[in-house]
This record gives structure tokens, sequence and C-alpha cells, in this order.
């Protein structure tokens, strides 16, 4: 089958994640008859612009999956859990961006630079990881070929379009009225996000971590493969509309010498090296947004390790974070035949 004949659902099709699917399919030309765009019942009938054309949201229910190959989850966790199996049932191999079936361990979590060959083996569904933990296990992933990895700790400095839309709304409008003198409540965040830095990305668990700091410890050891790892994580929302950043230390069992990292990190796919701080050039949301590539700079050894090197990278939350991870997901199963489920391909 050729990518262009595969019959795509975008389910959440009006979010943040699921509008940038759409773009990314339209940069690849993919024709306007072979997706469908799906969402709540509430936003069935709405138009979204597609290229010169538009498609019509159609209402996520289990008939609507008629016909189609592949569907892209982005529209929330109690969306997947009452679709997903279901869809799978007639035919459609299912891409998850939610959390809901991550730590499944009958389901994979991917991130194809890492962990390709997990595909093999999907009931079905295959899961993307949050958006934080993707950038973070590919420089992992290409920092271990130099030594094993003992211990890792991250900062995250997370734009409100990991939120959605309506984050990026009160962004904007909170700013409007900070800059001229207004009042604004805030709606989305707790706090306000303008003009702060909120330390708090979901609930908070009782030892004092919240949800998105663990999700970045699970997910890393399951894509990595490496159930051993430490990784401490403070996750912070701040006011950036798109693009993830990340303060990286990493410990290893052996001395690393920076221009090794450099040299791994740049030969790695889907990663660019950005650092030359004489020219003040190093990675930052702004020249990461739009691009499908993690950025990775201030690469130098750690003062505070004997074998740590620190660096710093940004993401696009919204392409490699989400959407262009699920797609690639999607091109790989397609490379290796494997769209049905492993259980199905072994029996005949």
């Amino acid at each position: 089958m050729n990518s262009n004949e595969i019959n795509i659902a975008i389910v959440g099709a009006t979010g943040a994640a699921g509008g940038t699917a759409l773009e990314l399919l339209l940069e690849r030309n993919h024709p306007t008859d072979k997706i469908v765009a799906m969402a709540s019942e509430r936003s069935a009938g709405k138009k979204i612009q597609y290229g010169d054309t538009e498609l019509t949201v159609v209402h996520a229910t289990v008939d609507a999956f008629e016909g189609i190959d592949v569907a892209l989850f982005a529209a929330g966790g109690y969306v997947s859990r009452r679709l997903a199996r279901k869809v799978v049932e007639k035919g459609v191999f299912v891409i998850d961006k939610g959390s809901i079936f991550r730590m499944d361990p009958t389901i994979p979590l991917v991130v194809p630079e890492v962990n390709a060959d997990d595909i093999e083996w999907h009931p079905g569904i295959v899961s993307t990881p949050n958006c934080t933990s993707t950038p973070l296990v590919m420089v992992l992933d290409a920092l271990r070929s130099l030594s094993p990895i003992t211990a890792v700790t991250v900062a995250t400095y997370q734009s409100v379009t990991g939120t959605g839309v309506a984050a990026n709304e009160e962004l904007l409008e909170q700013s409007r009225a900070a800059l001229a003198g207004e009042n604004y409540v805030p709606q989305v965040y707790p706090h306000p996000i303008a003009f702060n830095v909120l330390p708090h990305i979901d609930d908070f668990l009782e030892d004092g971590y919240t949800k998105e700091e663990q999700k970045m410890l699970n997910e890393s050891r399951k894509i990595l493969h490496d159930d051993s790892l430490r990784v401490s994580a403070t996750c912070v929302r701040v006011p950036v509309e798109i693009s993830h950043s990340e303060s990286v230390q990493i410990e290893f069992e052996s001395n690393v010498d920076v221009l090794d990292a450099e040299r791994v990190l740049s030969e790695y796919d889907g990663m660019i090296v950005v650092d030359d701080p004489s020219k003040n050039e190093y990675p930052m949301p702004l020249s990461a947004a739009g691009r499908d590539e993690v950025l990775v700079g201030r690469i130098r050894k750690d003062t505070a390790h004997e074998n740590g090197i620190a660096l710093w990278l940004a993401c696009d939350n919204l392409r490699k974070g989400a959407a262009l991870n699920a797609l690639q997901i999607m091109d790989e199963a397609l490379r290796r035949d494997a769209f049905k489920p492993a259980a199905q391909r072994m029996a005949t």
C-alpha cells in the first residue's frame, strides 16, 4: 500500500494536536478524500480548512470508522477508553496520543527513532509518549551509546499548547489584560500564566511529584527498556505558545567527553545540535516551533557530578512531541506491513 492510499481518521481534529496532524498531512499532500476529521458531537458539521478544500467534521462514533485504515486519537483519555479497542475490532490500526494506554504492558509505547521494533508486537494499538518524554528519550538513547546512564535530573519548561487550545487563548488574553492594567480571572490554570511560571503540571501525588513528572520516569523506562533508570523531573508551565524546553543533567557509569556527546547527538536521526555560545546560538522555543527536529545545545560537563553531562533542548510539542511522532509510527508500521495486530499477522 502506498502512503497516500491510506484512509486516515484524525480523532480530535478540532484540537491543537489534531490540527497539527492535519497540517502535517497537508505538507505530505495526503489526499483530502483519504482523511476523515472526527471530534465530539457538538463539533460535528464544522468545517476545517485543508489546503484549498475543506473537511467536514463528523461525530466520532464506532460506525464512523468504517473503511478507515489508521486512526490517530488526540481527543483525550475518555474518548480513547470508549472507542479505541472497539475500533481495533473493525480492523483499524490505532495510534493513541493520550496517556490511557502508555503504561499498559500489552501496548507498545513508541518513539520510532528509539524503539521502532516494538511496533512489531502491537495488539492493534500503539501509544505515543508524553510530549516531554519524547525528546528526552531521544537524547538519552543517543548518549547511552557512550556509557550506561545511571540517573537523569530534568527540569521542563512547557508551553501552554501542551494543555490545549483554550490554554493558549488564556495566555494571549491574560497578556493583553496585564499590559492594559486590567484584571483577568484564570480559567484553565489555578494561577495566571501570563508573565508567570507555574511549577505545577497535572495532579500532585503523595510523594510531592506530579503525574506529569511521574510520566517522565515511567515512560522513559518503558521506551528505553531500562527499568533501573532513575529520573527526577520538575515540570513547569511557562508563558510560551509553542515548544517545550528541558534542562537535562545526565549521570553515566563512566566519564563521557563533551565532544563525543556532541558527535553522537549530531549524528542521531531527528536531532540537530545548536551549540555556539560565542554567537549566542542555542535552542529556543521560537527556533524549535514549526520544526520536526529536536534542537540540542548548551552541552557541557556537569560540575556537580563526576561523570555527568548537562545540556538544554527545545522541541515543538505539537509536532515531534505529538502529531509527527504519531505519523512516524504510522510510516514505520506501513514499512513493516504491520497495521494488523501481531496475533493476526502471526496467524497468517
